[in-house]
């Protein structure tokens, strides 16, 4: 019986120490991210892979937060931003100082953060674009 304790508070020990360390948001934005899909507004005008893309220039779309505070945004259209960028909470990714700035942004673009894992990132932006005819665009991108 003894034995049979001891076996059990071992295990338990080791199932408790083996829990799944929480990687905060700060440390899981730090890549470089790729469409994967895109919605303007509520069409559908990117996925990865697809031959029927609207707009195909997403492809080579990227958000780069490798190195925080830095930002570097490579639009659909071809034109690159650098700047900074900060998480407000875990809930929001504001991008600043936007240089060349991006029309009608003042140089900033903030998104919601809608969900995030090591390989996906779910944000929406929370104003609209002037470049794609003022719809509120969603971006499912990923860190192969």
């Amino acid at each position: 019986m003894k034995k049979i304790a001891i076996l059990l508070v071992s295990f338990s020990f080791f199932a408790l120490s083996c829990k799944d360390k929480t990687v905060p948001v700060s440390e899981k934005i730090k890549k470089t991210w790729t469409a994967n899909i895109v919605k303007e507004g509520s069409a559908t005008v990117y996925t990865k892979g697809a031959a029927s893309n609207t707009k195909p220039g997403y492809s080579s779309f990227t958000l780069n937060l490798l190195i925080a505070p830095s930002v570097t945004l490579k639009e659909a259209d071809g034109n690159t931003f650098t700047g900074q960028y900060e998480l407000v909470g875990d809930t929001q990714l504001v991008l600043k100082n936007l240089n060349p700035v991006p029309t009608g942004t003042g140089g900033t673009i903030t998104f919601t953060i809608n969900s995030i894992t090591d390989t996906e990132l779910k944000i929406t932006r929370t104003t609209a674009s002037q470049k794609t005819g003022g719809t509120i665009n969603e971006y499912s991108l990923v860190n192969p």
